[in-house]
């Protein structure tokens, strides 16, 4: 199949290029490389991404996408550029939807001259918001995000479903939930707190240690990306989380077991724009995808800590 893949340079991006070219997919990647966080980590990605065309670009740019759709000849493509991050959509929320709404609308026109063109979205378990009904099921009734990157998102798919109404594009929104693993972002929690624990740091330990994640292994997400491409059609939303939540007091017990080191807590206060907790409920990718997560908590921290000390231990 031939596929763009915007963001594939990022760290879910790159695993799910790894996949798809393993079976064999024509792969054109869209990445603009961006400071978000260091530029050097994102290109070794695309470098070791054999066999694919790596093109640095931005989403927002039209006359690129034109050429970059005409070239192709796409018969899919999976979106996972964004602007990521609650807190620091808090900073530059012109810059979120700017990206995230205004770059994933520029997609979808493109697609609409191409209606028979799959197209996936990744979306993220913040767009639940502050939603107290656990587990979180595709038909909750969601409309109170509470940072400017849930909202992004949600505007993301409402768009899909727009285009999809207007021009039946095939569309999966994939709602995302804390996925870690090898290559995570570093500004995300399990990366920090390795990092601070390995370097006798103090981890930022926000609010009483009671709030709790669904935390999935990338390897997880990127099957339910890959199951969702192959049975895009119509227009469908799925969670993609492992469907267990773990506390912070618990996850910080389980990176100091991975890492055989006691972590340092600077206690802080709740952070806006958190939640509670996230909890997906994928019955939904289970009955329709086969998605079946099954990677726990303590295997894939294992393999996190083992990538990050063989990262670190790399010549500069």
């Amino acid at each position: 199949m031939r596929i763009l893949v915007t963001g594939g340079a990022g760290f879910i991006g790159s695993h799910v290029c790894e996949a798809l070219l393993a079976r064999g997919d024509e792969l054109t990647v869209l990445d603009d490389f961006d400071d978000f966080y260091d530029p050097a980590r994102k290109r070794r990605n695309a470098a070791a991404l054999r066999g694919a065309r790596i093109v640095e670009g931005d989403i927002r740019d039209r006359a690129l996408l034109a050429r970059l759709f005409a070239e192709g000849r796409f018969e899919a493509v999976v979106h996972l550029a964004a602007r990521a991050g609650v807190r620091p959509s808090l900073v530059d929320p012109l810059l979120y939807e700017d990206v995230n709404v205004r770059g994933t609308l520029a997609l979808l026109e493109e697609l609409k001259q191409r209606p028979a063109t799959r197209f996936v979205f990744a979306s993220s378990s913040s767009v639940y918001g502050a939603n107290d009904r656990v587990p979180f099921r595709e038909t909750d009734d969601i409309h109170q995000p509470v940072s400017p990157y849930a909202a992004t998102k949600r505007a993301g798919e409402l768009l899909c479903y727009t285009y999809h109404h207007l021009y039946r594009l095939p569309v999966a929104c994939l709602r995302f939930f804390t996925v870690y693993g090898p290559r995570q972002r570093p500004e995300m929690a399990i990366h920090k707190f390795v990092r601070a624990v390995h370097e006798g740091q103090p981890i930022p330990f926000f609010g009483d240690g009671s709030t709790r994640r669904d935390y999935t292994y990338v390897a997880d997400i990127v099957d339910g990306v890959v199951r969702s491409l192959d049975r895009c059609a119509g227009y469908e939303i799925y969670n993609l989380g492992e469907s267990r939540t773990i506390s912070l007091s618990e996850l910080v017990g389980a990176i100091e077991t991975a890492c055989g080191r006691k972590a340092l807590l600077d206690r802080q206060p709740m952070q806006p724009g958190d939640v509670l907790v996230t909890y997906a409920d994928v019955s939904k990718a289970r009955q329709k995808l086969g998605y079946a997560p099954s990677t726990g908590l303590e295997e894939g921290l294992a393999r996190f800590v083992e990538w990050y000390r063989a990262e670190n231990a790399r010549p500069v």
